[in-house]
């Protein structure tokens, strides 16, 4: 908001480091209203976003580092979203083994806008608990209550810690530490990953009164607020957790890619192949060996290679159809069909078709001057090979 980039910190605070520190020092230190940003959520709609100054983030993760190790040795064990130690993949697990022992019922609990509702006066209250300084104390409700900036105006805000500043993940644990408490009194298997909670019990019945009681325990007590059109209760084979989905088999409970995941692994790779991006084919299988080597990074844990193989030929055929159009001419299409290996009667004939670039795409003419191998030369690294040399890592 105030100009400054993250790479030009260090040297203004050479320059005014000892000035901020003595406010620090003095409580007088005020932060700046955070810059309100949106972005697209996967299902649609906006997320609201809140990016602070380099100046308070470099605090407010100064001031997490230092509050992660009061608070975080006591929080749930189901809880593991934006802990050390913790991970996406561990929560999968959890609830994999959760299904696996015969809770296949599972209550999926919307947190309407939690970042937004988040009561000021009560997670100060649970902060005081541990916190006696209250230098600290103060410092912290100063960022809650910094205000937002939209359109060069400075708007005061009642509620809610900002998405997008390094102290909002321990906040919102902290003030969900009290719902996991409830929920582990009560004897639920549970798993909650930030604002993403899932609660599985034995039967539909019970089900429906887990989500009731637990709707009255946010309301009432955290004062926040359920969405009770995205909340639902479902079996374990229709449930999604942080986009995987699960599946029973003979050797018992197995995980798999949420349709949700899947259809946004389509839509990137469409992007990244699409026929109106004229970019060299070497620069777009970088592009493409990136983004799938970090989203099969996250996503390896599920079993899938039969899918990974599927959408490995429905790739390659979208490259094919990528070449059919760099060559353009019928007599350029001739010589390179002839130089990868096609006879030349065959290279005159469909170097002339008249179809369209998806079907030729799936003809055998392409799938023979352009196998696997000839990608594999060329450095594609297909998703079954990114998957396999994941798996054989761990």
């Amino acid at each position: 908001m105030d100009g400054v980039r993250t790479e030009e910190l260090r040297d203004w605070l050479r320059e005014y480091w000892e000035q901020v520190r003595a406010d620090l020092d003095a409580g007088s230190y005020r932060p700046q209203p955070v810059r309100r940003v949106t972005i697209p959520k996967p299902g649609g709609g906006e997320r609201m976003l809140g990016v602070p100054t380099a100046l308070d983030r470099l605090i407010q993760q100064a001031l997490a580092q230092v509050l992660t190790p009061v608070f975080d040795p006591h929080f749930s064990g189901a809880s593991f979203g934006f802990r050390p130690g913790k991970s996406a993949h561990q929560a999968v697990r959890a609830a994999r083994r959760a299904i696996a022992d015969g809770h296949r019922w599972v209550v999926d609990v919307d947190l309407d806008r939690f970042f937004d509702r988040v009561n000021h006066d009560m997670v100060m209250a649970r902060l005081a608990r541990k916190v006696k300084d209250r230098q600290v104390l103060k410092l912290v409700r100063r960022f809650l209550e910094a205000g937002v900036m939209i359109d060069g105006v400075k708007l005061p805000v009642a509620e809610g810690t900002p998405q997008g500043s390094p102290l909002s993940p321990l906040l919102s644990n902290i003030m969900l530490d009290e719902l996991d408490r409830e929920l582990f009194e009560r004897g639920h298997r549970f798993v909650r990953y930030a604002d993403d909670l899932r609660v599985f019990v034995r039967s539909e019945r019970a089900a429906q009164r887990v989500l009731d009681s637990i709707t009255k325990v946010v309301e009432k007590r955290l004062r926040l607020k359920v969405n009770r059109e995205k909340s639902s209760v479902s079996r374990a084979s229709k449930a999604t957790l942080l986009g995987f989905g699960f599946y029973f088999s003979r050797k018992g409970v197995g995980t798999r890619l949420a349709s949700k995941s899947i259809t946004r692994l389509k839509e990137r790779i469409r992007e990244l192949t699409s026929r109106r991006w004229s970019v060299a084919m070497e620069y777009r299988l970088d592009r493409l060996n990136r983004f799938i080597t970090g989203w099969m990074g996250y996503f390896r844990l599920a079993d899938a290679k039969r899918l990974f193989r599927d959408l490995d030929e429905w790739l390659r055929r979208r490259l094919r159809q990528i070449r059919w159009k760099e060559w353009k001419r019928p007599a350029t299409r001739r010589t390179m069909l002839r130089k990868l290996g096609i006879p030349d009667f065959k290279a005159r004939e469909w170097s002339s078709s008249g179809k369209g670039y998806w079907r030729i795409a799936n003809s055998w003419i392409l799938a023979r001057s352009l196998p696997n191998a000839y990608w594999d030369d060329l450095g594609l690294r297909s998703l079954s090979q990114v998957y396999r040399r994941f798996s054989q890592a761990v």
